[in-house]
């Protein structure tokens, strides 16, 4: 339960500008202080929570950093919270659904809010934090947690952490390591390196590398690492702190506010529902909050009433655990064999014949949410999402309970957002511009209407068996474009094993991938109107190039391959897909076959009619087609 609400600031939000009947928005800043009882039947399943000191009243306390922005005027709000999960202490929200500006952690201008999209729908929007190593520079958001201790003496164990430059973070002049180190002595520590993850890993000599502090680690002067290449350290850690007290945190935060009198102080009015939202780590981080029961508060009250999870694939983080690394994320090339995906993966109950074990995402307690889940082109590649709607082995269609949703949102990759660009970076083929936003904001505005009174959103619009476009990744008949990198791999889904010491696993979850048309666009799950009128083949897969581990799937990129101009173009290239020219007549066709498709979208409640003028103006302008 939360202790206090310690406010450290309000301010006014853009100056004071309106955003639509809204009004005006203030900035809430703050920390928040709980506690829970670690015999609580809700508390009771916290990774060391029996480990950790406790206070006088024999409870374990926390205390997170907090974050709102609400409705000067509560009476012009929608008296409903908007909670973001921060992915890594980062606010992602304005950056993603309201198309804004990228790394936006202090939001204080209308330009940082993009185009104020929840602002305008009225919402409390609460962000705190969860992760205890997250990053506090620059507004980050964290969590203060307890040291876990064996009756007061430090708790060591055997450690891995991966490293892999250039890939995902830039490239990286240290290693720094998820925990301390227990004795930063080189002999008693071991260092290898490897192209692929199915190499055998080498031992680098002790002269190659060296402990720079007991979280750090470096090569020797120098030397770089190797771009795209699997560095691996092996040691021992110790002072776990208690981490999954961040599920608790969030839950006893989102209660407060939306029942005790006194959260009235941070939201500035009563509180009808909470949904939630969360972008990739932050989407697998609810998938988790479901799952393990943090979905109830400990007076039995449901937190959250609707979650969207975005771009999650079947995935959950590595957090109740001790010495979890809730940053890692699974991939073809890296993060092998961190317990990151383990079943129950679907909403719907089903058997897993590789575990043995029966069961679903959802718990059945009148504890779960009403659930959206929204996934691209790249988390079937990568995430193992065709799990979301199959059974474990891939051979049956799942239908998900009546409070369940699955959408994938075809051509586009993990990342997706508006300003993205083709730059190909480290990969073969352009990167994916496509931006999936569109649908997301349709699908939260679902979500609300879903939750406050009761209509259902869309049906669920995803690839199926029954249909013929859930296939095998090297049957999807995509086209031989000339000078593409064409992907017929997924990344492999597997049952957790030994992650310190690990083992490939013996049997693995059978994914599947969308099928996709003659153009190579995804045919099915929502085609926004850049897939169904389309002047490029959009997917969610690359690979990458030299220097970096060439034929391995590029991380989370997708790739951008746009049609030859005209027939001549077509011909020289020996390209099989027809051209632009050859495709749409004129401007007015073209012009007309995105309306067609934007009224589709309109009827089936997959856009908003903001949006969809946004289409069409832009379709009116549109350079590559001709008049």
């Amino acid at each position: 339960m939360l202790i206090s609400l310690d406010i450290e600031k309000i301010e006014p939000l853009a100056d004071g500008a309106a955003f639509g009947t809204a009004g005006a928005y203030e900035r809430v800043i703050g920390k928040a202080r709980g506690e829970v009882d670690p015999n609580h039947p809700g508390n009771r399943g916290i990774a060391l929570i029996d480990k950790a000191p406790l206070n006088a009243r024999g409870r374990v306390e926390y205390t997170t950093d907090f974050f709102i922005l609400r409705p000067r005027d509560p009476a012009k709000g929608n008296g409903r919270i908007l909670y973001e999960v921060n992915n890594r202490g980062r606010k992602m929200l304005f950056g993603n659904i309201a198309d804004g500006p990228q790394g936006m952690n202090d939001p204080k201008t209308e330009k940082d809010v993009g185009n104020g999209f929840p602002l305008r729908l009225g919402y409390t929007i609460v962000w705190s934090g969860w992760d205890p190593d997250a990053p506090r520079a620059n507004m980050g958001l964290g969590l203060t947690a307890p040291v876990a201790t064996d009756n007061g003496q430090p708790i060591v164990q055997a450690v891995r952490d991966e490293f892999v430059s250039g890939t995902r973070g830039g490239a990286l002049e240290a290693f720094k390591l998820s925990h301390e180190a227990a004795t930063p002595e080189q002999p008693r520590c071991r260092l290898t390196l490897r192209e692929r993850a199915d190499d055998e890993p080498r031992e680098l000599p002790l002269n190659q590398w060296s402990f720079v502090d007991a979280r750090t680690i470096k090569l020797r002067e120098g030397t770089k690492p190797r771009p795209g290449w699997i560095y691996e350290f092996h040691y021992e850690a110790k002072n776990p702190k208690v981490q999954a007290l961040g599920f608790a945190a969030t839950r006893d935060l989102v209660s407060h506010l939306r029942h005790d009198p006194a959260g009235r102080a941070a939201t500035g009015g009563p509180i009808g529902h909470a949904l939630a939202i969360g972008f990739s780590q932050a989407g697998r981080y609810l998938r988790n909050h479901i799952s393990e029961g943090f979905n109830r508060d400990e007076e039995g009250r449901r937190v959250f009433d609707g979650i969207l999870s975005h771009i999650a694939g079947v995935g959950r983080i590595f957090f109740n655990a001790p010495f979890a690394q809730p940053a890692r994320t699974g991939t073809q090339h890296e993060d092998h064999f961190f317990p990151e995906n383990e079943f129950p993966f679907s909403t719907a109950t089903v058997d897993d014949p590789l575990t043995g074990r029966k069961g679903s995402l959802f718990r059945g307690d009148g504890s779960d949410p009403l659930l959206i889940e929204t996934n691209t082109s790249t988390e079937y590649w990568q995430k193992g999402a065709s799990l979301l709607h199959t059974d474990p082995l891939g051979t049956r269609d799942l239908t998900p309970p009546g409070n369940s949703r699955i959408y994938m949102i075809a051509g586009t990759q993990h990342g997706g957002r508006a300003g993205a660009t083709t730059d190909a970076g480290p990969n073969v083929n352009p990167r994916n511009p496509h931006n999936p936003m569109p649908a997301v904001r349709a699908l939260l505005v679902a979500l609300d209407d879903w939750v406050v009174s009761g209509k259902e959103p869309p049906p669920s619009r995803v690839p199926t068996l029954a249909a013929g476009t859930l296939v095998e990744p090297g049957k999807t008949g995509f086209p031989a474009v000339p000078g593409a990198a064409v992907v017929k791999v997924t990344n492999q889904v597997a049952p957790p094993g030994d992650w310190v010491t690990p083992a490939p696993p013996k049997k693995a979850y059978r994914t599947l991938v969308c099928k996709v048309d003659g153009d190579g666009n995804e045919a099915a799950g929502i085609r926004l109107p850049d897939i169904a009128v389309p002047l490029a083949t959009y997917t969610g897969w690359n690979e990458y190039k030299p220097p970096y581990p060439a034929g391995e799937l590029a991380d989370r990129d997708g790739s951008c391959l746009p049609f030859p101009a005209d027939r001549a173009a077509r011909q020289a290239s020996g390209d099989p897909r027809p051209s632009v020219a050859e495709r749409y007549t004129s401007g007015a066709d073209y012009v007309s076959k995105v309306e067609a498709a934007v009224a589709a979208l309109l009827k089936d409640r997959l856009l908003l009619a903001e949006d969809a003028e946004r289409y069409v103006e832009r379709a009116h302008k549109e350079p590559r087609v001709a008049p």
